[in-house]
């Protein structure tokens, strides 16, 4: 198949590349889906993309509680912007566009998003205010507002969708949906916990990684929700990686849906459970379905000095290109290993460093393993999906767990014709 050149053609319908990619290996054989109550789901294809649904409006019955998590990008989007400026904690509506990021668009980006906004704010008479806004697709573009406008109008005549659609219709690079849902039974009541996310490549912890939106089904101040985003985010959406590359996109939304009430502070330990579950899973179908991804790399840094130093290193390591061409190699070379941990010049004792590959040691204290060779299970391990590295520092008790990808030929196939 031929692909005109992205210098040629900068159509941005065509970064719909669902038609070209294969489905990543680990995705899931099955997909939950919810049919929710309190809110309306609505999807269209707008034109942003040739095909697909490439639009998404979620309608709330009233105004609801909400906490956000924005990338801490410098070169933030419209959408961030604006949402930052307008909203309180407050929402009435989303709307979701994939296929234009409308980054790094200046004043006009932020205008467009004012008539499509003011278009949706005039039929639900409601504040522009509380309406939230989320874009994700090519960086540097003028968004068309009236795509938006246009299916916004149809909304009233229009038949609500299901959860897996919500997920479909922010797709970018994906290959497949992200959904995740849990029940928790509080009080003799049944609390679901849900959501949808997307997220393939340009994935890198600086908050939010990506874009994603969660549900639960009961009563919750700002107050509160912000302080369950806050405990679960550094070890699910923070602790993932598939090219180092920050969005400028990049949000996490939180939504109390207000159809029970319960005591929050009493259960508080129990709801931070059952977040912690849809997040992390929601955070490794991201990691798992990476730009090109054939293998997972799960990264364990220990006996570290402090958990900063942990953290530097384990992502050091994630996100190294050597590291992760080997691996795509099916290369035990433990040395490239070795190379991430010393670029990050954190002060360690390199006579202590153990360095694992599964169960197999293949460096120990600056020397190496003289009984891996070629003959060994090594080989055999390497040929798996999954490759766990584990660094022990061997000079605190602070350790981190992160995980990244490969990085071969198809990462580099779907970049270089992502405007093409």
């Amino acid at each position: 198949m031929n692909f005109k050149k992205a210098t040629k053609e900068l159509d941005l319908k065509s970064n719909d590349r669902l038609f070209i990619k294969s489905k990543s290996p680990f995705a899931p054989k099955y997909y939950k889906d919810h049919t929710p109550i309190g809110f309306n789901i609505f999807t269209f294809n707008s034109g942003f993309k040739k095909k697909h649904d490439d639009l998404l409006i979620i309608i709330f019955d009233r105004n609801i509680n909400i906490a956000c998590k924005y990338s801490l990008t410098t070169t933030p989007s419209a959408p961030i912007i604006w949402d930052k400026k307008n909203n309180k904690g407050n929402c009435r509506a989303l709307i979701v566009n994939s296929g234009n990021a409308n980054a790094h668009t200046g004043e006009q980006g932020i205008k467009k998003i004012n008539k499509y906004v003011g278009e949706l704010a005039k039929l639900l008479k409601c504040s522009k205010k509380e309406i939230l806004v989320s874009s994700t697709g090519v960086i540097g573009e003028q968004i068309d507002p009236s795509k938006i406008c246009n299916k916004i109008k149809l909304l009233t005549s229009s038949k609500q969708k299901k959860l897996i659609d919500a997920a479909r219709a922010i797709w970018t690079t994906d290959t497949y949906v992200k959904t995740s849902l849990h029940n928790l039974k509080i009080d003799n009541q049944n609390i679901k916990i849900y959501g949808f996310a997307k997220g393939s490549g340009m994935i890198n912890p600086n908050m939010g990684t990506m874009l994603a939106y969660i549900f639960i089904d009961c009563q919750i101040s700002k107050k509160q929700l912000t302080k369950l985003l806050t405990d679960n985010i550094e070890e699910t959406f923070n602790s993932i990686s598939v090219d180092s590359d920050t969005s400028t996109s990049d949000t996490l939304v939180l939504f109390s849906n207000p159809l029970k009430k319960i005591n929050i502070q009493d259960n508080y330990d129990k709801i931070s459970s059952c977040l912690n579950k849809v997040m992390k899973e929601l955070a490794m179908q991201i990691i798992s379905d990476g730009e090109g991804v054939n293998k997972l790399i799960k990264v364990s840094v220990v006996k570290a000095k402090n958990k900063k130093q942990a953290k530097n290193i384990a992502f050091s390591i994630a996100n190294s290109p050597l590291v992760k061409t080997a691996i795509a190699g099916e290369d035990a070379n433990w040395g490239r290993v070795v190379m991430a941990i010393g670029k990050t010049q954190e002060k360690i004792n390199q006579d202590k460093i153990k360095i694992k590959f599964g169960n197999i040691i293949l460096g120990n204290k600056i020397k190496r393993n003289k009984k891996i060779n070629s003959n060994n299970n090594i080989d055999k391990y390497m040929k798996r999906n999954i490759i766990e590295i584990e660094v022990n520092l061997g000079i605190g008790n602070f350790s981190k767990v992160v995980y990244g990808n490969d990085l071969n030929n198809e990462y580099i196939r779907i970049n270089a014709d992502y405007r093409s």
